[in-house]
């Protein structure tokens, strides 16, 4: 991708976290997941660490070589013609300036938009590490003559300590030290409390990501709670793996071929990808 609409989607994707309406952003994990949620008709869609791991035969957690990171991450950016944001997990790094070459690496690959989370080793990374790590990608994108739309992740709600209130309190000086170094969004991973996602939207008065899951608020509450984006992780993979897993076990128990009947047609799976034959 020319570094000219590198910018421009980077530039696109921004502008749709100022709502009204609410971002509501599809994690794919291939170039078929991809080219489904584009042809739906979202403006944007972000990959999966977790999808995108598993379907090429890792766990994830980084576990993921970085190479291959970056080449199914480069498949998918070509695949649309919609913006892409990365999940890139913690940035692939031990020090701020690794977080750095890798971010600059995925933009050069077509992403105009990455995830980093601060979590580490089963725990939170110290709040000046994860901000070190947010302004060297920061500084490396703009050395780089390359723009990109930094997802900081916050993971209190999964490994923080204390109560409701001291959560909550965390997550916002997590995100205002993370705006400040730089991140153009806070991702509040976990949270489903809509009263607790309203306080912390409005302490911290700037983009806000929620994690779309069985049990969150509709997309309607989120948005009247001020919140920007609003993305699935893994919810479409685990649903589509789920649905593969019973179709693998009910086939082999039956023999019974009528469940293998489906809405999608061959030729719509073949118009996905430029050809309507073959």
């Amino acid at each position: 991708m020319e570094k000219s609409e590198q910018i421009k989607r980077a530039q696109t994707l921004r502008a749709l976290h100022r709502p009204p309406p609410i971002l509501l952003l599809p994690n794919a994990w291939d170039l078929i997941s991809a080219r489904i949620f584009a042809d739906a008709g979202y403006p944007a869609i972000a990959t999966t660490s977790g999808g995108v791991a598993w379907a090429l035969g890792y766990a994830d957690g980084e576990k993921t070589p970085w190479s291959e990171v970056v080449i199914a991450t480069a498949k998918i950016a070509a695949a649309v013609s919609v913006p892409v944001s990365a999940d890139i997990e913690g940035g692939y790094g031990k020090t701020p300036d690794e977080v750095a070459r890798h971010v600059v690496e995925i933009a050069q690959a077509g992403a105009v938009g990455c995830n980093l989370e601060d979590s580490a080793g089963g725990g939170l990374r110290g709040v000046d590490d994860m901000a070190a790590r947010i302004a060297a990608a920061r500084k490396g994108i703009a050395a780089a003559g390359l723009d990109i739309v930094i997802n900081a992740r916050t993971d209190v709600y999964l490994h923080g300590s204390g109560d409701a209130a001291a959560r909550q309190d965390e997550a916002i000086r997590r995100g205002k030290a993370y705006l400040a170094a730089g991140a153009d969004c806070i991702y509040v991973f976990a949270l489903v409390d809509l009263k607790t996602i309203t306080s912390i939207t409005r302490a911290l008065a700037a983009p806000v990501n929620i994690m779309g899951r069985a049990g969150t608020p509709s997309l309607a509450a989120l948005e009247a709670a001020g919140v920007t984006r609003v993305s699935i992780a893994t919810g479409a993979t685990m649903v589509v793996a789920s649905q593969l897993q019973q179709l693998a076990k009910d086939l082999r128990a039956t023999g019974d071929f009528g469940m293998l009947e489906h809405r999608m047609t061959r030729p719509e799976a073949q118009q996905l990808f430029g050809q309507q034959k073959g």
